[in-house]
């Protein structure tokens, strides 16, 4: 599939700076490791070759979130164009990062179709690792068949794993498998007992990255914003100086840092959600063209381990 890239003569400045408003909200941070510290930089930072954040060291990795292929209902009725859009701009940064990691609800309904799609679109991006966990519209047939077909050899079709990239763990976590509408999201057991694990003989000075669907602190029990048994893999992940906590789910950034741990979640590259508590209840949420990327944004997070602090900025597009 051809992607464009910014010596592409159909990759004209107005077409750039379209992609700009899309591709800010829809990704909105790649993640820089430098000098031992995980920052994050804006997108459109990182694209423009001048900028001082290529400069900060290799972009480690692109976090991308509920593409929802196949919903095609009046707030996005393009959701695969916006998605192939996010991709073309990542594909014009001078320097791409090693890594992608999707934190779920690839598709809308996980039927065949919409998965064939997503890979096809995903195949695009010139970024050849990706990591992925499923989100509740994954699974949507229960055990997550079309799933795990596709991306379940990394974890034994277990869907949590683990990895290491440039002296950072990463750790897959997936609280979807016995989603309830509005329920919380829940680990299990067995998950538990693999994080505790996992993390046993790991150095406290190591970064940690823990990526999932659901975010892993309650935002909002009446919604399901939350994960019930997640203050038990937090419990594990305390002594670690450095420790990133993504979600998606929720289509916006909600952000709190507590303690060594910053949680954060991301934007969708389909369509915005409302604020906790406003409206009946979670789902697509429909608003005028042109404001769309008042709903779309970019947050920069740094963490500095000596001494401890994380920084937080969001800016929206308009």
């Amino acid at each position: 599939m051809s992607s464009h890239h910014s010596s592409d003569p159909a990759f004209n400045p107005s077409r750039r700076g379209a992609l700009k408003c899309l591709a800010f909200g829809g990704v909105g941070t790649v993640f820089v490791l430098a000098g031992g510290i995980l920052t994050p930089v804006e997108l459109a930072l990182a694209a423009d070759a001048k900028s001082s954040a290529t400069s900060m060291g290799v972009p480690l990795f692109l976090q991308i979130s509920d593409s929802h292929i196949g919903f095609n209902k009046e707030a996005n009725p393009d959701v695969a164009g916006t998605l192939k859009q996010t991709i073309d701009y990542v594909n014009a940064m001078p320097v791409k990062p090693a890594l992608t990691i999707h934190t779920g609800d690839i598709t809308h309904l996980s039927k065949p179709a919409e998965f064939d799609l997503a890979a096809q679109l995903m195949s695009g991006l010139n970024i050849t690792e990706l990591h992925t966990v499923p989100g509740e519209h994954d699974v949507t047939d229960g055990p997550g068949t079309e799933y795990f077909s596709r991306f379940g050899k990394a974890s034994d079709n277990k869907g949590y794993y683990s990895f290491d990239h440039n002296g950072v763990h990463f750790v897959a976590l997936v609280n979807v498998m016995h989603f309830k509408p509005n329920g919380l999201g829940g680990l299990g057991d067995e998950q538990l007992a693999w994080l505790e694990n996992d993390l046993k003989g790991r150095s406290s000075s190591t970064p940690i990255v823990v990526f999932a669907h659901m975010p892993m602190w309650t935002i909002y029990e009446p919604w399901g914003w939350g994960t019930g048994d997640a203050g038990q893999a937090m419990s594990y992940l305390k002594r670690f100086g450095s420790v990133t906590v993504l979600n998606g789910h929720i289509h916006q950034i909600v952000s709190k840092v507590e303690g060594n741990i910053t949680f954060h979640t991301a934007r969708s590259t389909a369509y915005p959600q409302p604020t906790a508590g406003n409206g009946p209840g979670p789902g697509p949420l429909t608003v005028a063209s042109d404001e769309l990327p008042k709903m779309l944004g970019v947050t920069s997070i740094k963490i500095v381990r000596h001494p401890l602090k994380a920084t937080l900025a969001d800016t929206t597009l308009v």
